[in-house]
């Protein structure tokens, strides 16, 4: 396996973490704030409080990584991107900050400020929407080249049925993701009040997040045939990751295995954001920047992914100790003060 390979599979992997976390996240901040507008937090809340605690913070590292290793092994990158990303990404970062500055107001201000709780709601769907336009840049059609300078065209982007059919994607897999999660969690802490709501939210978000997969599928066909020709060839991962979905969703539906739903879940997401990557190859910016002839050199790559690969070794440790500590300690996850026995 060459540098190239290992790279960017390093750089999937931590995206592939950020995606799982990051919607976790931002699906428990619309459903706090669906909840508190209808009259269900005292329902839900408690349940969605005690896992974003300990983790918020963390959320993002993930992402931190993928950025400074995606600048590292492909350095094209800064140059195209810098200028297709600069308004979606400074929407993002603005978003990121709204967020941030909410859990410092809810933990030492008032958690009942409607205001407050808007803005938690909101960015759970506006932040994810502004991130995927990076997938929707990548597939080409929305960056041209003119006397040496990069230029985006805003407006080809916005009217793209591609472009728009991500972005509901990414809205809906965010609601199904978490709405899973939580209703794992809730199971786990025995809060029957609370599971029959997040699981209620899990099954209604099942249908619309394959009915959205299956329209960016085909969006892309119309927008990149020859990056729908390669996911074709790769159709046995989609399969399995539909296979994978059916699974989650009748356990959750017969009430049983709410652990085991939200690891097909994973999988689910993990074979079909694995096999778009790997039908997307060689490219990574279409056409201007491929996994071969845009990568760093030997030595800049090898000390990357040594960096990288150490970092995903201290990474997942840390995340599997705090899920220990905090979220499926018997007594934090029931809400205890103190394990009791």
């Amino acid at each position: 396996m060459n540098y190239e390979t290992i790279g960017i599979s390093v750089l999937w992997i931590f995206l592939y973490g950020y995606l799982i976390v990051a919607s976790i996240d931002f699906g428990a901040g619309f459903f706090s704030y669906y909840s508190f507008i209808t009259g269900r937090k005292h329902l839900v809340h408690n349940i969605i409080e005690r896992y974003l605690s300990p983790v918020w913070e963390v959320t993002n590292v993930f992402l931190i990584f993928f950025m400074v290793g995606i600048i590292g092994f492909f350095p094209d990158t800064a140059y195209y991107y810098g200028t297709a990303l600069l308004i979606p990404g400074s929407v993002a970062i603005i978003l990121l900050a709204l967020r941030g500055s909410y859990y410092a107001f809810s933990n030492y201000g008032s958690k009942d400020n409607k205001f407050y709780m808007l803005i938690y709601g909101a960015t759970g769907l506006l932040i994810p929407a502004s991130l995927s336009t990076v997938l929707t840049i990548s597939e080409g059609g929305f960056i041209m080249e003119k006397n040496g300078k990069v230029l985006f065209l805003y407006g080809d982007l916005f009217r793209s049925p591609y472009s728009w059919a991500v972005v509901l994607l990414a809205i809906v897999s965010v609601l199904y993701i978490s709405s899973m999660f939580l209703t794992y969690y809730a199971a786990k802490a025995r809060d029957n009040k609370a599971l029959e709501v997040v699981r209620g939210y899990a099954l209604g978000w099942s249908m619309p997040t394959i009915l959205c997969s299956l329209l960016v599928f085909f969006a892309i066909n119309g927008h990149n045939p020859q990056h729908f020709g390669r996911m074709v060839d790769l159709s046995w991962m989609f399969a399995a990751s539909f296979l994978c979905f059916l699974i989650a969703i009748f356990l959750v539906w017969k009430r049983r295995g709410y652990g085991w739903a939200f690891l097909f879940v994973m999988l689910q997401f993990a074979f079909a954001f694995f096999g778009y990557g790997a039908s997307h190859l060689p490219y990574i910016l279409y056409p201007y920047i491929t996994l071969y002839h845009n990568f760093t050199s030997d030595t800049m790559a090898l000390s990357l992914i040594i960096a990288f690969i150490a970092g995903l070794l201290l990474l997942i440790p840390s995340l599997a100790l705090l899920m220990k500590l905090f979220l499926f300690d018997a007594s934090y996850v029931q809400g205890k003060s103190s394990k009791k026995g």
